[in-house]
């Protein structure tokens, strides 16, 4: 006899941080089966095999952890059913599942997705999102299909995104915000309706890459601070100086008339030093002023863009973009 939908059998798929949340949600109200995870990375500097986060907290609460380097290959979904899950939850899992994986459980599988479908389907929902300027975003649960993030949807919830929100700040919001609507869907399981996404509506939100913090000032200032926000914490917005390659973690948008090239350090009047410019310099750009906050020189620690100046000994005029002629 199936479980009731308060004491599920729940198989659980999930990699980072983000996932924490709901995990510990179901480990408190349903019973976790078994944990699937990626495999052990290296990492830091000694380049030691690290376990993903899932793992070290489903060992935490006695959970059995599966760690498939691929589970489209033969055999996992027949090794799966072995746990008579009521249902599966995906939460930044990190591996596409094969149709046969999906309908291991009874009640098939369900997805707590970072972003209001059908928008932002892929990898990097929360990243995108704020590169593009979105001012809104949220969680939706669906019923997973073979494709990517295409399923019917069944909750959502929306959020303001903050203007100087980063996606590592967001991505915590989020991940509790996650939980609790997931934790809903599954009360509501056999009787929330089915809505299909309308395809039509959808935008891609790909695996960010190392490039994809390059910053361009012949963009708009205000774009550049978004690709700063959502490449934190990871690439960076990433700059070429004189001195060096930096990555920018803060930085800010300053109106008003462009007085250099784009790419060009232009000093700043004394009402905007007041903004936290330091020096005085910023960036000009195709519209408006960048103005970097905090910074990161290449094999150095963060510090701000005045501390950053002074050692690099910048003047006004000089160059700085994705390269440095």
């Amino acid at each position: 006899m199936p479980s009731s939908a308060s004491g599920l059998r729940v198989l659980f798929y999930g990699t980072p941080a983000f996932a924490l949340p709901t995990l510990d949600a179901l480990l408190a109200r349903h019973r976790v089966v078994a944990v699937i995870t990626q495999p052990d990375k290296p990492a830091g500097r000694g380049r030691a095999l690290t376990p993903p986060p899932v793992k070290r907290r489903a060992l935490e609460a006695g959970v059995p952890v599966l760690q498939p380097p691929r589970l489209r290959d033969p055999g996992w979904a027949e090794r799966l059913a072995e746990y008579r899950a009521d249902v599966a939850v995906v939460a930044a899992f990190g591996q596409i599942l094969s149709k046969a994986v999906l309908d291991v459980p009874a009640r098939g599988s369900i997805n707590v997705h970072a972003s209001l479908l059908p928008r932002y389907r892929g990898a990097a929902p929360i990243a995108w999102a704020i590169i593009r300027g979105e001012t809104e975003t949220g969680i939706t649960t669906f019923q997973m299909d073979p494709g990517m993030d295409t399923g019917d949807m069944l909750l959502r919830e929306a959020t303001p995104i903050a203007p100087d929100e980063t996606a590592g700040e967001l991505s915590v919001r989020l991940a509790e915000l996650g939980a609790g609507l997931l934790l809903l869907t599954l009360a509501r399981i056999d009787v929330l309706p089915r809505i299909p996404q309308d395809p039509a509506q959808a935008t891609l939100a790909p695996r960010l890459k190392k490039e994809d913090g390059w910053l361009r000032p012949t963009e708009p200032a205000r774009d550049l601070v978004n690709r700063v926000r959502g490449c934190n914490p990871w690439p960076g917005g990433a700059l070429m100086t004189p001195a060096g390659r930096i990555l920018i973690w803060r930085a800010s948008s300053l109106p008003g008339a462009v007085t250099g090239a784009p790419g060009t350090l232009v000093p700043l009047s004394s009402a905007r030093r007041g903004q936290g410019a330091g020096e005085g310099f910023a960036i000009a750009t195709g519209d408006g002023i960048f103005l970097p906050l905090e910074v990161q020189p290449e094999n150095r620690k963060a510090m701000s863009w005045a501390d950053f100046l002074r050692g690099a000994r910048l003047q006004p005029g000089a160059r700085v973009g994705e390269t440095v002629s």
